[in-house]
């Protein structure tokens, strides 16, 4: 893994208040049944937390869990996405106005003593701000649960001062980053040139060890029905359970429907005929490629040597895909190879020829080599 910077702000890399000194630390500080009351410390001297963040498939969300399994036993701890954790937040607070009958600070002090007897090391992935309410109401929840003790280790693809870019209100959420600054060592993983999501294993086929992206109905390695199932359950596992909608993307004063798209891991998909059954050209898949970082094709048919126009945008939507380092999982009826078969003696078949290139592509784009690969559309959106 490249080596990730430490930001100016929060702890140092190393020494007793840093993620690297928790490992020593008395059991005191994230068992609230022991130890000295946390709050009596200035901030300075309770530990460090860690903000990591960086671009997708830098391998953020694997640093945490490595943290968070080798702590001690005896450290009471959660881990949570973010989303989830603050809509349990927003529960709990309804629960004290209706149930315990409590009002103004008593909400937020319920909410975090609730929180509190959960565990002190407080795990986030996925840490992003969207919604006006939870940003209105971050700064007191989270300076009641440092002042009291709470550790916080987090993950985004965001750096603190971007955080909630452009919210409503948003001034009011600004002291929140400050705290956030000062309380943890904020890390930068931006430089890493690799993309780990896809190359954890799994694989079976010609990937060697990364993660099956490539589902044919015809592989003898896969039963009957079983590459769609399996498409589909890769779809589940990276979406991981984000709200599914459909988005439409502005391209050169035209609209580009995209029917399923998770916007919160910036996944896409797609079936064959909504990518190449209609006019597209090398602008519309562009923008997709550099819109999301993965890209699901499902339905992918043998390819008939009339259906020029097929060929053609498929050719062209693969060559998009890979020039922006886009993730592509294909579920088809038959592998590459098979996908489009001529006699490559016609001279008078451009697409024969420029579909050996595509099916090279194809195989590429599903090698462990290819998919270790940083997602560049995004930056070539910005240039």
């Amino acid at each position: 893994m490249d080596e990730a910077k430490n930001d100016d702000g929060g702890g140092g890399d190393d020494g007793p208040w840093s993620v690297t000194g928790l490992f020593s630390l008395t059991p005191s500080w994230a068992n609230p049944s022991t130890g000295d009351s946390a709050s009596t410390k200035p901030l300075s001297a309770r530990p460090s937390g860690v903000y990591l963040h960086g671009g997708v498939g830098c391998g953020k969300t694997y640093c945490m869990n490595l943290f968070y399994d080798a702590l001690p036993p005896e450290v009471e701890k959660q881990k949570v996405h973010f989303h989830k954790f603050m809509l349990d937040v927003h529960k709990r607070m309804h629960r004290a106005k209706m149930k315990k009958n409590l009002q103004g600070d008593e909400v937020i002090d319920y909410v975090i003593k609730n929180v509190l007897s959960e565990g002190k090391m407080l795990c986030f992935d996925e840490f992003q701000v969207t919604d006006v309410a939870d940003a209105l109401i971050l700064k007191r929840l989270f300076t009641g649960l440092i002042e009291n003790g709470t550790v916080i280790v987090a993950t985004s693809n965001r750096p603190p001062r971007d955080l909630y870019l452009g919210g409503l209100q948003r001034d009011l959420f600004l002291p929140f980053i400050d705290l956030l600054e000062e309380s943890c060592a904020v890390v930068s993983m931006w430089d890493s040139e690799m993309d780990y999501r896809l190359v954890q294993g799994g694989g079976t086929d010609d990937s060697g060890g990364a993660q099956r992206v490539y589902f044919a109905d015809d592989d003898d390695g896969i039963s009957n029905g079983g590459a769609k199932a399996a498409f589909e359950s890769l779809f589940h596992s990276l979406t991981k359970g984000s709200l599914i909608n459909s988005t439409v993307l502005e391209v050169q004063g035209r609209e580009v429907f995209v029917p399923k798209a998770s916007e919160e891991y910036d996944i896409a998909r797609f079936s064959f005929y909504d990518l190449c059954g209609q006019a597209r050209g090398a602008a519309d898949y562009l923008a997709i490629g550099e819109r999301f970082h993965t890209v699901f094709v499902e339905d992918v048919p043998k390819l008939k040597f009339h259906e020029v126009n097929l060929v053609r945008r498929w050719i062209t939507l693969i060559d998009a895909l890979y020039e922006c380092h886009v993730k592509l999982v294909v579920h088809a009826a038959t592998c590459p190879e098979r996908m489009y078969q001529v006699d490559l003696d016609n001279q008078h078949c451009d697409e024969a020829f420029a579909f050996d290139r595509t099916r090279s592509r194809m195989e590429e784009m599903r090698s462990e080599g290819y998919l270790r690969k940083k997602w560049i559309g995004s930056q070539l959106r910005s240039e």
